[in-house]
């Protein structure tokens, strides 16, 4: 007998092509293009202009004016403050002491003369404070400030280590 080659046949592989990595791939493009789409939308802030409609306001031309206070700590525990801008100022600028009976009493005076004059408007507002701790002004008179915010209720504050010229001025008297 003749010995007759066998033709070798090749294996037939099952083909299967696995999904699962190009599935992943498009979910996180899916989840890219939607968060990209969501931050790329502009945001708004919403402004809230003065109603200028109320006849009896004592400042109309000083809207902001007559709910800021500025503080101004210098050195030797010295405290100065006032009401509206330095130029014209509602209420000129006073040394006062820290304190229950320095400004304390005086924040809590002008927070209820604002509350009081907004009640007739549509919206009340609140005190906003403005410190500005000079560089001989030491830790602890700032820390003293802040609590009397905490005791008199304003939550409304800045600190703010820029002086104006005028400022600068006023520290130098006395």
């Amino acid at each position: 007998m003749k010995n007759i080659p066998k033709k070798i046949r090749s294996k037939k592989l099952n083909l299967r092509v696995d999904l699962t990595a190009m599935v992943s791939v498009s979910f996180l493009l899916i989840i890219f293009f939607m968060v990209v789409g969501e931050l790329s939308k502009p945001k708004t802030i919403d402004i809230d202009f003065p109603d200028h409609e109320c006849c009896d306001c004592p400042y109309p031309n000083r809207e902001g004016e007559n709910r800021s206070i500025t503080l101004i700590l210098g050195e030797n525990n010295r405290l100065i403050y006032y009401m509206g801008l330095l130029d014209t100022p509602i209420i000129a600028p006073k040394d006062i002491k820290y304190g229950k009976e320095g400004i304390r009493k005086e924040l809590l005076k002008r927070k209820s003369a604002l509350l009081k004059y907004s009640s007739k408007t549509k919206k009340p507002d609140n005190l906003v404070v403005i410190i500005k701790p000079t560089k001989k002004s030491n830790y602890g008179n700032l820390v003293n400030i802040l609590d009397e915010l905490e005791i008199a209720n304003i939550d409304s504050y800045a600190i703010v280590p820029e002086f104006t010229p005028e400022e600068t001025k006023l520290l130098a008297l006395k």
